[in-house]
């Protein structure tokens, strides 16, 4: 039996890490050099998550929320070598293309992962798109 008053031992929260972790973990080596430290932000990451777990289900769009935690800790942690200076952390369109360019995702997937509609995500890709001239 589950606590629900435990966030890390609720089968919610652990349904919801075996589905997002590795995902999440792709994303941060994308910003890390070194794996072992893209695993420990995505690891600090889901320590916030289970901090706000109460909170998040409670919102409109808990995967939604999860997500900007995950970007803020590895935006807080970023490795400031991989990324130039005039780009201090992804923008969300940046974000939907290096999920979709870079990790693989194809669009339901990477709608799944930040909590957007597909459509949505597929309007952002083409944007981003756009915008990759100007990189």
């Amino acid at each position: 039996m589950t606590n629900r008053h435990d966030p890390v031992s609720s089968v919610e929260f652990a349904a919801f890490r075996e589905l997002h972790h590795p995902r999440y973990l792709s994303y941060a080596r994308v910003w890390f050099r070194d794996a072992a430290q893209a695993a420990a932000v995505v690891e600090e990451a889901f320590c916030a998550l289970a901090d706000a777990w109460p909170e998040l289900l409670g919102s409109p769009n808990p995967t939604a929320d999860a997500w900007r935690i995950l970007r803020a800790t590895v935006a807080e942690r970023g490795d400031p070598a991989r990324v130039p200076p005039q780009r201090p952390t992804a923008t969300p369109d940046e974000d939907l293309a290096i999920l979709h360019y870079v990790v693989g995702l194809a669009t339901p997937e990477i709608a799944d992962v930040v909590g957007a509609d597909h459509a949505n995500v597929a309007s952002q890709l083409r944007h981003a798109l756009r915008e990759a001239a100007d990189w």
